[in-house]
Formats: C-alpha cells, sequence, structure tokens
C-alpha cells in the first residue's frame, strides 16, 4: 500500500469514526437525559422545574470551565477516540492512561494517524474491560457483601481514590520532577492552608495547568540560553 492509498484509507476511517462517534454522542444524551424523566413522568414523580432549573444553573456554573477545559485538553491527545472516552467517562483514571502506556508501547506520537488508531483501540479496549468488571462485581456484589462490610477492610475502601490516583501521578510525576515539583508543592499547600478549596477542585485545575505551563515555558527557555 503506497502512501496514497494509506491516505486515503485513514481518511475513510477518520470520517466513519466521526459519524459514528457523533451519533453514538448524540444517542448517549438523549437516553442519559431521557431515561430519568420518562421513568419519573411514568412514576408520576417528575422534577420541579422551578427548583431544578436554578440548581442546575448552579451546578453548570462551577462545571462549564472545566468542561471546556477538559475537551481542549483531552480531545488532541485521544483523536477519535475521545467520543468512546467521553460516553463512557472515566477519562483522567483509566481512558487517557490507556491511551499513554499505548502510545508508548507502538512508538507512535501525538497528532499522527498511527497514535489515532492506536488511541481508538486502547480506549474501547478499556471500556469493554471496565463493563465486564463492573457486570461480574455487580453479580457478585450480593454473596460478597459479608466480606466487603469486614471492618478489617474498611480503611483500605476508604483509600481506594487517594491511592489510585497516587498510583497513576507517580509515573508521570516521576516522568519529569522539575516540571510537576512547582505545581505539586503549590496545590498541596492551598489545599492544607485553606481546606474550602477542596469543593472547588474543578476551578483550580486550571490554576495547577496554567502554573505547569508557566514553569515548562520558563524550564524551555532557560535549557535554550
Amino acid at each position: 500500500m503506497n502512501e496514497t492509498e494509506k491516505r486515503s484509507f485513514y481518511e475513510s476511517y477518520s470520517n466513519s469514526c466521526h459519524w459514528i462517534g457523533q451519533i453514538g454522542l448524540a444517542v448517549g444524551i438523549v437516553m442519559m437525559l431521557g431515561a430519568p424523566l420518562v421513568m419519573g413522568l411514568a412514576l408520576g414523580t417528575g422534577p420541579d422545574w422551578g427548583s431544578a432549573i436554578p440548581a442546575l444553573l448552579q451546578v453548570a456554573a462551577v462545571y462549564w470551565v472545566s468542561s471546556i477545559a477538559e475537551f481542549l485538553v483531552y480531545a488532541p491527545l485521544l483523536g477519535t477516540a475521545s467520543y468512546v472516552a467521553f460516553i463512557t467517562g472515566n477519562l483522567v483514571n483509566l481512558k487517557l492512561p490507556c491511551a499513554v502506556n499505548a502510545r508508548e508501547i507502538c512508538g507512535t506520537r501525538v497528532g499522527t494517524p498511527e497514535n489515532d488508531i492506536v488511541s481508538t483501540l486502547s480506549v474501547a479496549t478499556s471500556s469493554l474491560v471496565t463493563v465486564t468488571v463492573l457486570a461480574v462485581g455487580v453479580l457478585c456484589l450480593v454473596p460478597l457483601t459479608p466480606v466487603l462490610q469486614a471492618p478489617a477492610l474498611q480503611p483500605a475502601f476508604n483509600n481506594v481514590i487517594p491511592a489510585l490516583f497516587g498510583a497513576l501521578a507517580y509515573k508521570y510525576f516521576f516522568k519529569s520532577l522539575r516540571l510537576t515539583a512547582v505545581p505539586l508543592v503549590v496545590m498541596c499547600l492551598l489545599f492544607v492552608l485553606v481546606p474550602a478549596l477542596l469543593s472547588q477542585v474543578s476551578i483550580l485545575i486550571l490554576l495547577g495547568g496554567g502554573i505547569a505551563l508557566a514553569v515548562g515555558y520558563f524550564l524551555y527557555r532557560k535549557d535554550k540560553l
């Protein structure tokens, strides 16, 4: 297959992924919003729109910034895999690490057709594995309830999220300690000195990202001098 045929094949593949992805996103949004509304109307327990709309606007005011920022950050990294990733969720702790690891294993570069295909395969595989694990977990939930509720295991469950994100973050922090040290220290100090900021994590992500960009630019300029 020559370069022209490869380019034509990738364009056909990319167009198909975008077409299927857009339809999937539309169907997913309709199902996520429509299912609870239909059930509420059928059961006569629909939402009080007078209270729901102001509450929705308050939540949207907090998350719209992070939603735009996440799209601008993740879409270039994931390519057409963004459709599957945004529908299934868990981008930071599952989908993005899978795509990054797959890229490193295959030796592809961001923005190339090869990376787009590798990212799609890795994210799709991650989604299938996640659904399978969840299904097995739901089936085993009742038989394992006495074990899971054992007092000896409660400290472990209380630290699942810190352990998960700590393990994921270590790999990226270790790759460039000079770049990650300053944002990490600043964010830790902010959360320790002002605990109320824990409820504003989505906004502080932008602050941490801005600090990382500034440090990265400084290091880049320093290395160029």
